[in-house]
């Protein structure tokens, strides 16, 4: 197994530094709406219904690929604001290893306040794409573990074992 190549935990940390550039939350979304703006199109051709996520009140269309070793998130939408927030889960999680997303968890959220100043039905679609990409990771574990290539074990208790 290779190491993985993305540090989501420094990546939250890059998001937390960047919001504190701006102290009025008006600028704050002006930020996310031009993150957003900076993703990469889906084509039109991979904007189909099967890849709509469930959850959200705007369209967003989400790719999940790779395998336990490494996860590539792609994904669009037809709002300026969820755009944004696509782009900062896509920092935090896309290149990481299923085991990543499955135990790190976005405490870059409550740590620049997005929490508390999101509607909620963006809010409701925030926790719909972070639920969707921890769901994707730990199906990949599960089949990892079930094809024998991982340890069941918790790897602190494999230590102390």
């Amino acid at each position: 197994m290779t190491a993985p190549a993305h540090d989501p935990v420094a990546a939250q940390d890059e998001i937390i530094d960047a919001f504190q550039l701006f102290p009025e939350w008006l600028d704050r979304y002006q930020y996310l709406i031009d993150l957003g703006r900076k993703l990469t199109p889906l084509a039109e051709e991979e904007k189909t219904d099967d890849k709509l996520l469930a959850g959200c009140q705007s369209r967003v269309w989400l790719y999940i690929e790779g395998d336990a070793d490494r996860i590539t998130i792609r994904a669009n939408s037809d709002a300026a604001i969820v755009s944004g927030l696509i782009a900062l889960l896509i920092q935090v999680y896309s290149g990481c290893s299923a085991r990543q997303i499955a135990d790190i968890e976005p405490y870059f959220i409550p740590e620049i306040g997005l929490a508390d100043h999101l509607s909620p039905t963006r809010a409701n679609g925030l926790h719909a794409m972070l639920k969707a990409i921890k769901a994707h990771a730990q199906s990949l574990l599960y089949d990892r573990i079930h094809s024998g290539k991982e340890s069941r074990m918790n790897p602190l208790l494999q230590i102390i074992a």
